[in-house]
């Protein structure tokens, strides 16, 4: 195995291993340590980010093969993660503090 043999290993493994990790905090795969299907929808856009921040660093250090993988394990993220993100409800806006008005009324306004 030559060096660039290595590295080219070495490079494709700390990118499954984002990729794993960006897919468990999106729900696609369980959690190794817990056997639990885990949501954490900002972390997985981190771990997306990272892989992203690698391949723009290493640009023009890339073999075709290399920057191919890394391509195409970011574009099957990001589609997972926009799927994972439309999935989620929409947010619920929070109840009125006691003793508030409700919307559109001020206290001490006459109304006839």
């Amino acid at each position: 195995m030559t060096s660039d043999d290595k590295y080219t290993m070495l490079l494709t493994q700390l990118v499954a291993l984002f990729q794993a990790t960006a897919l468990q905090q999106m729900g696609k795969l369980k959690n190794p340590m817990t056997d639990a299907i885990e949501k954490d929808i900002l972390q997985a856009k981190i771990s997306i980010d990272l892989i992203d921040m690698l391949q723009m660093k290493m640009k023009g250090n890339l073999s075709a093969e290399e920057e191919r993988m890394l391509s195409t394990v970011l574009r099957d993220l990001r589609l997972n993660y926009v799927d994972e993100v439309n999935k989620q409800p929409p947010p619920v806006a929070p109840p009125p503090a006691p003793g508030s008005a409700p919307s559109g009324e001020q206290s001490g306004e006459a109304h006839s």
